[in-house]
């Protein structure tokens, strides 16, 4: 720290899975700004997709795009395509991708108790998306093979750089004025008040707790320290790495996961973003990050980050053990572990 000492800093961990291109739009300039000039989408869209094209996916007959993608395979279709691509190539001043995030991939998001891969939301996020970095000629040439890739979060961004993530907030009367949450059997909704005042005056008094202005509203916050970009757990050289919580002064073995999971989410197995302090908005809630649009020249801005211990104990109670080893080690097996270790 510019402070010259050992700091503890609170963060927050963003499990970022890899974005699906499922789409190009291009745009021509009109005086009146731009507008749409061509959309071109790719030949495998997924259902997760799909669905968000749908009010009701269950009643429909799921037909969306089924026609469009043999497009891909007949030869009048491909011809089509390339004119279309030709046609944005010449005429478009922006093109941006249509993307989608993959819930499935986020392993934490999965219900609880009935395994890995069943999402708690059956659709995907789209997301128009610019094309960065890449020189302005290639920005507006749109090819095949942006249509087919994941794209991984992170790519323009660096270590100890500053994001403003945008998201929609956390809202109602208990998020506003923090008022006790009331028993499981409460008709219509436990995050309310129960009484907001007598019969007369009829009228509601200005020190009832009240929601609003508050919940559900899309902001965006500013100059988010990065303090790192961390790769999930992945296969190297037929090993599996498990690292990324390890430093260059705590090189313990160690996931960015915490004993136990994080609290109402699970683990975190894909890439992540550290970022210094909290963002808005409930844990699962979906949020864009993007580049600053500002130029940073303070000193603290552009400060580097040196890492030197992540705490991973628990975070539900006062964790003491760093990993499930160490654990081990200091309280001998435990019932579950002679329950897995019996034969038979």
């Amino acid at each position: 720290e510019i402070s010259k000492r050992e700091e503890v800093e609170a963060v927050t961990i963003i499990e970022t899975p890899p974005m699906v291109v499922v789409g190009v739009v291009g745009y021509v300039e009109t005086p009146k700004g731009l507008r749409n000039f061509k959309t071109v989408f790719a030949e495998h869209i997924s259902d997760e997709c799909r669905r968000r094209f749908y009010r009701n996916w269950h009643k429909s007959k799921k037909k969306a795009f089924t026609k469009y993608c043999k497009k891909w395979q007949d030869e009048d279709g491909k011809r089509q395509l390339e004119k279309d691509f030709a046609a944005m190539k010449k005429y478009c001043k922006v093109i941006r991708a249509i993307m989608h995030t993959q819930v499935r991939a986020a392993q934490g998001l999965g219900r609880a108790g009935l395994g890995v891969g069943l999402p708690w939301q059956p659709g995907e996020h789209l997301l128009g998306a610019g094309i960065t970095g890449l020189p302005w000629w290639h920005r507006r040439r749109p090819s095949k093979q942006m249509l087919f890739r994941g794209w991984a979060g992170g790519g323009p961004a660096l270590p100890s750089y500053l994001l403003p993530p945008a998201l929609a907030s956390a809202g109602g009367v208990t998020s506003r004025w923090h008022t006790k949450k009331l028993p499981r059997k409460t008709h219509k909704g436990l995050r309310k008040v129960a009484c907001i005042g007598a019969w007369h005056p009829s009228r509601v008094g200005l020190l009832h707790p009240r929601a609003g202005q508050k919940g559900y509203q899309h902001r965006t916050e500013l100059n988010k320290k990065i303090y790192r970009i961390g790769r999930g757990i992945h296969v190297e050289d037929g090993k599996v790495v498990r690292n990324n919580a390890s430093t260059n002064y705590d090189t313990t073995e160690k996931t960015i996961t915490p004993l136990g999971g994080f609290p109402h989410y699970g683990e975190v197995n894909n890439d992540f973003l550290m970022l210094k302090g909290c963002v808005m908005g409930t844990r699962k809630r979906v949020l864009t990050l993007r580049k600053s649009l500002l130029v940073h020249t303070s000193r603290r801005s552009q400060e580097a980050i040196e890492l030197k211990f992540i705490d991973t104990t628990s975070k539900f109670g006062h964790g003491r053990f760093q990993t499930a080893q160490e654990k081990r080690a200091f309280m001998g097996p435990q019932k579950k572990h002679l329950v897995k270790a019996k034969p038979g």
